[in-house]
């Protein structure tokens, strides 16, 4: 009897022990789920790359759009469309997100992974570009101006780059490359020219484009370039995109460099948020 009081002390000893044990576990990933479901809300919130990805998402669809890509006579071309290039990045950037959302609150390694890989991409990426601006900075001047020497050259010729010359002149409010007399070198707006445009420049050179405040008035440029700059810059904004290109950079300097900064940090911190979930994902599969 004495025997088996002993073995029946010593079955309800190590019962307790396992219990024990197993509530010691318990806590032990209770806590370390704890940080871990902050850091899930946290990276969520901290996932500004969803709001990015559905900004040039839609910046490419207003492209498409307004410039009539999406109707049936050109939607043939539109394979060649610059403003596609938008709507790609805006997509991947936007699933690229999803997925670092998704991973995060479902505890997802594979999306998980996806999304750092993504990041780790992102940020070699920017820097890679950084560097090659900086230090080709006057090569990438050149050609700049080179391509709206060319865009200028074959306006009514190309749509897409109609539309990206009218943007840029109505934006920055300029016309030409370096003055409006740049837009002599068009066939069409060159004096020499039999046309209707002949000695004027586009619309979008235009101080008042609009006829009544909604229509636009594509003679509002017509014969400027037959006037000096003192009554030239009555009608049109005569000095030339690039300065307004460069003044427009340089005035923006600190808020580029501040977005870069930011959106730098971000990366980093999602990274850092998904690398650490996957770790605590990976602990609690070994100890489990």
């Amino acid at each position: 009897r004495g025997k088996k009081e002993v073995q029946k002390d010593s079955e309800t000893k190590k019962g307790d022990e396992k219990l024990r044990f197993l509530e010691e576990k318990k806590q032990y990933f209770s806590t370390l789920n704890l940080p871990n479901r902050y850091m899930k809300y946290l990276m969520f919130l901290f996932n500004f790359f969803t709001v990015l990805g559905i900004f040039i998402l839609a910046v490419g669809i207003w492209g498409l759009i307004d410039k009539e890509s999406l109707v049936e006579e050109q939607i043939s071309y539109i394979g060649t469309d610059p403003m596609l290039f938008f709507v790609l990045v805006g997509v991947i950037v936007s699933v690229m997100s999803f997925s670092g959302c998704m991973g995060a609150l479902r505890e997802n390694e594979c999306l998980l992974k996806f999304f750092t890989l993504c990041i780790v991409l992102f940020v070699v990426l920017e820097v890679l570009g950084g560097i090659i601006v900086y230090t080709l900075r006057k090569q990438i001047w050149e050609h700049l101006e080179n391509g709206i020497q060319m865009a200028v050259r074959r306006y009514q010729d190309d749509p897409d780059l109609r539309f990206i010359i009218d943007e840029i002149q109505m934006g920055l409010k300029c016309c030409g490359v370096k003055s409006y007399h740049d837009w002599e070198r068009n066939l069409y707006f060159n004096c020499s020219s039999p046309g209707v445009h002949a000695c004027g420049v586009p619309a979008s050179c235009c101080i008042d484009p609009l006829e009544n405040g909604t229509v636009t008035n594509s003679q509002c440029g017509f014969g400027t370039l037959h006037l000096e700059v003192v009554l030239a810059q009555n009608f049109i904004y005569p000095s030339g995109c690039m300065a307004q290109i460069i003044r427009w950079i340089n005035n923006h300097m600190g808020f580029i460099g501040a977005f870069g900064i930011i959106l730098m940090i971000i990366e980093v911190v999602g990274l850092l948020l998904a690398t650490k979930i996957m770790g605590d994902i990976e602990l609690i599969k070994a100890n489990w």
